[in-house]
């Protein structure tokens, strides 16, 4: 699943770049989204966020596009590890540059 958001000033900080609190709350909410799309009637919570790396800065107006991978293990479309009480997405982000901002 791909998602989008367009950069803006209230998501910058102090420097003029993205705001790295807020990058984390969209990659949080899109792979909410995807979970409750691929498992509609179940209830979700985050329980973390690991191996995230941010690769460069992301100035006001940029778009971002956020692609959920399944990974090959994956028996679903969009899913990258199912547990009995566990979902784990692998959420990329590029620019309109195609340059990767961030990989987790």
């Amino acid at each position: 699943m791909d998602y989008y958001k367009l950069v803006l000033p209230e998501h910058l900080n102090h420097y003029g770049n993205l705001f790295g609190g807020s990058l984390l709350k969209w990659i949080d909410e899109f792979a909410y989204i995807a979970a409750n799309l691929e498992f509609p009637g179940n209830q979700f919570v985050t329980i973390a966020l690991g191996n995230v790396e941010f690769r460069h800065g992301v100035n006001n107006g940029e778009i971002l596009k956020f692609i959920i991978l399944c990974d090959r293990l994956c028996r679903c479309a969009e899913h990258k590890r199912v547990g009995k009480s566990s979902v784990k997405y692998n959420v990329n982000i590029d620019d309109r540059r195609n340059k990767q901002i961030i990989n987790r």
